[in-house]
């Protein structure tokens, strides 16, 4: 059984810094899925907001797997949170064409700790007792944020990003308090969306002020003679905490050396490149740099 999930993010859109193929076609999707499952995979990764993500993976197939979706934030002023949320995971099921997901995750979760919070958890905790959602959880962008949101609510799963950059979930605690407590941790940017894969050359400029990263990180897979890759897998692998490593590829070639890449041994005394600055760490802020 494979610790990876295959994230589809690439099957409903053009995503990622360094994807070169746009968004992945029909045929592509299902020999993806279907390399996926002969490897072990058995986790898929998808959202609400992913484009044409969904209907993709209701098209090829994805029985055998299990299913993570993500729900949008709650619109302004809705009268009806619970109506929304009920219509929204049943649309979304009708696209997968699946009566059930494994994971229902909220891409929002700071909308928990605003006037209607309440109503919106709910709203989920109903559509785990009927039987449509068998873990709720959310998807967070930096650790600090469980610690108003488990003081309120128990979740089932929890998404964060991770890497050889971005260390805050291990270095938190929150990685050890979320596995105490029960709660499956889904890992995600394992590759900082690409750029820990990049050749030191193709780093656009706008990356510059952490040049120094990158010469450790590169002087070390030369000293070490690994691939990237490798190392950015096995950094996350390493940590027995992690259920779920989750990695999207733009084709069945890429999925093949990520599993490959996953599989091979790679040293373990990784280089330190914990970063603190969200500008780096958080791609979201990307586009300000």
């Amino acid at each position: 059984m494979s610790r990876l999930a295959l994230g589809t993010a690439q099957f409903g859109l053009p995503y990622g810094i360094a994807n070169q193929d746009g968004q992945v076609t029909r045929s592509n999707a299902k020999a993806m899925l279907q390399l996926a499952a002969t490897n072990g995979i058995d986790t898929l990764d998808t959202a609400i907001a992913y484009g044409e993500s969904e209907t993709c993976l209701g098209e090829v197939g994805t029985q055998g797997f299990k299913l993570v979706t993500k729900l949008p934030a709650v619109p302004d002023g809705c009268a009806d949170v619970s109506g929304w949320v009920e219509e929204q995971v049943a649309a979304s099921l009708s696209r997968l064409g699946v009566s059930s997901v494994y994971g229902l995750l909220l891409h929002r979760p700071q909308q928990l700790l605003e006037s209607g919070g309440e109503t919106l958890y709910h709203a989920l905790q109903g559509l785990k007792e009927a039987g449509q959602v068998q873990k709720l959880g959310v998807s967070i962008y930096a650790p600090d944020e469980l610690e108003a949101l488990t003081q309120r609510y128990r979740f089932d799963l929890v998404q964060a990003p991770f890497n050889l950059a971005d260390r805050r979930l291990h270095a938190s605690g929150w990685l050890q308090r979320l596995k105490d407590e029960g709660v499956e941790i889904h890992i995600r940017s394992a590759f900082l969306q690409g750029l820990l894969l990049m050749s030191k050359g193709a780093i656009p400029d706008k990356f510059s002020p952490w040049s120094d990263l990158w010469g450790k990180w590169h002087g070390w897979l030369s000293r070490n003679n690994v691939l990237a890759v490798q190392a950015c897998l096995a950094f996350p692998l390493s940590f027995p905490e992690i259920d779920r490593v989750v990695v999207g590829a733009d084709s069945v070639n890429q999925l093949q050396q990520i599993i490959s890449a996953a599989a091979s041994v790679a040293p373990d005394d990784f280089p330190d490149l914990q970063c603190e600055d969200e500008n780096l760490i958080n791609p979201a802020s990307w586009s300000k740099l």
